[in-house]
């Protein structure tokens, strides 16, 4: 009993000194120079720029991953001409973007679509530019968040089976009407899991968006390059503002989370 306490106390402490406090000093720093001081800083030009790109951000990547993320995750559990080898191929694409580090991504998404590559170069000719732009940005984001939509439908899948489905195109039902009465009444949890990850993971991407945005001031920079940059700078009340407001916005998404969970408890 002593031992099992003692880790108790320990799981308390580690969760406090690594989330609680610096929680506080990012709140306590941002009000440093009072309610004035932390009204600037978020209503800079910068600062207002740099959350206008994230929430574009979230909002594209989100979209995107819930709609591909789900069909990938029905394909491969309910797509009987998928064979299992080129199932295994494609699980192991899905994971790729958790074996491998942001940054080794960005620098990918250069590597393959930079100005100075062919395909680049032919994408800039007509005057749409990927890399050092929002797309580049919104592709780097892809990348890392790609898997979250799959792993938390997929399991739920293959939970389900596939027996009222089949009933139902037996009796005529077409497969666009199947999915929207049989199957996603049994994944909308699954699917609200995967978007608030989704967009928690987006509101924080940092590596990968950094090596692909170039963090240009008022042009590519998102609100947490904008913290980065603040901070190298010494604008540390600025940087604790912009980051209060995403931690906000992370809590808000956990309490979202914990909702969506007592919900699926009752249904």
């Amino acid at each position: 009993m002593t031992i099992r306490r003692t880790w108790i106390g320990l799981t308390y402490i580690v969760f406090t000194l690594l989330l609680i406090i610096p929680l506080i000093e990012i709140f306590t720093g941002s009000w440093a120079d009072g309610w004035s001081g932390f009204v600037e800083g978020l209503t800079r030009k910068q600062s207002l720029h740099a959350l206008q790109m994230t929430a574009i951000i979230v909002v594209v990547v989100t979209a995107i991953n819930t709609v591909f993320g789900v069909m990938l995750a029905l394909y491969l559990v309910r797509a009987h001409w998928i064979g299992p080898r080129m199932k295994r191929l494609l699980n192991s694409i899905v994971d790729l973007p958790f074996a491998v580090s942001p940054v080794i991504g960005g620098l990918m998404i250069v590597l393959l679509l930079g100005p100075n590559t062919v395909i680049g170069s032919f994408f800039e000719d007509t005057g749409f530019k990927v890399v050092y732009a929002l797309p580049g940005m919104i592709l780097a984001s892809l990348f890392v968040t790609f898997p979250l939509m799959v792993r938390e439908v997929l399991p739920v899948l293959q939970e389900i089976g596939a027996q009222q489905e089949e009933a139902a195109s037996t009796l005529g039902a077409y497969s666009w009407y199947t999915f929207w009465k049989v199957t996603w009444p049994s994944i909308r949890w699954g699917v609200i899991y995967g978007v608030v990850l989704t967009v928690a993971r987006t509101l924080g991407e940092f590596g990968a968006v950094l090596v692909v945005s170039g963090n240009i001031m008022n042009k590519t920079q998102t609100a947490t390059t904008l913290v980065y940059q603040d901070v190298e700078n010494f604008n540390v009340v600025e940087a604790n503002g912009v980051a209060l407001v995403l931690a906000v916005f992370s809590v808000g998404l956990l309490l979202l989370m914990e909702w969506a969970k007592k919900r699926k408890e009752v249904h």
